[in-house]
């Protein structure tokens, strides 16, 4: 009589790790299938479950993964040969959530941090219109004028949208940020342990010899396989004009010089040393301006 219950058991055990072992190979397929098939969809809830849990361990005051070690900065510094006060470049990847800083080394920019954005708001493309709740993407350069210390969201700086290439199509908003906390309307929130360890290089950079620096900010990694994927997107014209911007700058590790040439970015080469500090105005470069972006 005692051996049913335990036969019972095991056979109900082992119908679980059927069932475990069924769904471990099953989700992967139907993600990867979805993903195919409704790739815009699939990307939107990727980036939805993305949002989720970075606000969940910033509501425990859990540090995101890849947060760097910063309460060793000087430590960071010293190994990647760099000190505050060094000129800085600032790369953004919505898809990616993450905010690159590079420092100047020798002439040329090389990457010192990757930090993990908590948060930004809309969908993959720049911002349009007032109210859009879009985070912008483009070129942007930030002063000391755009320094907020005593922000309501600890400290932020402007990134100065709309530019003169906004301008030019139109685009309308204002106040858009990078800041901390983890809550955005148009902006990008790196939580206050994070924009207080970027606001020091910032405003060190800033009281130096830099007036002020690039901030590149993109829907994600602008390679031939990424805008492939999203040939499809009424963006895609957009996101073509800012890569040779973006492959500038992968190249030589030096900012582009950018201009607004009629209603397209318009990048040269910065030679060594440049810091990226030059006004992005209108103008056209040397070299030919990116095909026009689709107005709005």
């Amino acid at each position: 009589m005692s051996k049913a219950p335990r036969s019972f058991a095991a056979s109900a055990f082992s119908a679980g790790l059927r069932l475990i072992l069924l769904l471990l190979i099953a989700v992967p397929i139907l993600a990867g299938i979805y993903a195919v098939a409704r790739p815009v969809e699939a990307e939107r809830d990727w980036i939805g479950l993305q949002r989720y849990w970075r606000v969940t361990f910033s509501r425990f005051g859990i540090p995101l993964p890849g947060t760097p070690d910063l309460g060793n900065l000087n430590g960071r510094l010293a190994a990647h040969g760099v000190a505050a006060g060094d000129p800085i470049l600032m790369r953004i990847f919505k898809r990616e959530f993450e905010l690159e800083l590079w420092m100047m080394r020798d002439g040329r920019f090389h990457r010192f941090a990757t930090y993990p954005i908590c948060k930004w708001s809309g969908e993959l493309g720049p911002k349009i219109k007032t109210g859009d709740r879009q985070a912008p993407e483009g070129f942007y350069t930030v002063d000391k004028t755009a320094l907020n210390p005593n922000s309501a969201w600890h400290r932020s700086f402007n990134l100065g949208f709309p530019n003169a290439f906004d301008r030019s199509l139109g685009r309308t908003g204002s106040f858009l940020m990078v800041h901390g906390g983890c809550g955005s309307i148009g902006c990008y929130a790196m939580t206050n342990p994070v924009i207080d360890e970027i606001w020091r290089l910032v405003t060190a950079a800033l009281g130096g010899k830099q007036s002020r620096f690039q901030v590149q900010v993109y829907p994600f990694r602008l390679t031939e396989t990424n805008l492939s994927r999203h040939k499809g997107s009424p963006q895609h014209a957009f996101w073509t004009s800012l890569k040779p911007g973006y492959d500038l700058f992968e190249a030589s590790q030096t900012p582009p010089k950018v201009s607004v040439c009629g209603k397209s970015y318009a990048f040269a080469p910065g030679a060594e040393g440049y810091d990226g500090s030059s006004v992005i105005e209108a103008g056209c470069q040397t070299v030919a301006p990116a095909a026009p972006a689709t107005a709005p």
